[in-house]
C-alpha cells in the first residue's frame, strides 16, 4: 500500500532540528522523498505500523505536525505526478 507522509517540524530549538533529521531519516528507511517534507512510502501493513510508531515517537505533539495519507494498494491510479522530479520512482531499478 502507498502512504504519503507529510510533516512540519518546528526548528526554533536545536531539539527541533534533531527531530527534523530523525523524521527524515526514518521516512527514507521506508520510502522516497517526493518533496522536502513529503515522502511516498510503499509498505506492507506490518511495515506501516513500524513506520507510524517510529514517527509518533520522534515528533513533538505540541510543536510539530505529522500527517498520513493512505492511497491503498491501487495507488498507481490515484497518484498523478507532473513537473520536474529529481527523485526516484518506485518503478525505477534499485541497487541494494
Amino acid at each position: 500500500m502507498m502512504v504519503i507522509v507529510c510533516y512540519d517540524v518546528s526548528t526554533k530549538k536545536s531539539s527541533g532540528q534533531k527531530r527534523l533529521k530523525k523524521v527524515a531519516e526514518t521516512c527514507l528507511n521506508f520510502g522516497i522523498r517526493a518533496q522536502n517534507s513529503v515522502f511516498e512510502c510503499v509498505v506492507e501493513p506490518a511495515q506501516w505500523e513500524i513506520l507510524k510508531d517510529e514517527l509518533l515517537t520522534i515528533f513533538d505533539e505540541k510543536e510539530d505536525s505529522l500527517r498520513f495519507y493512505h492511497l491503498g494498494a491501487n495507488w498507481q491510479r490515484r497518484l498523478e505526478r507532473y513537473g520536474a522530479n529529481k527523485n526516484l520512482s518506485f518503478d525505477d531499478d534499485f541497487i541494494l
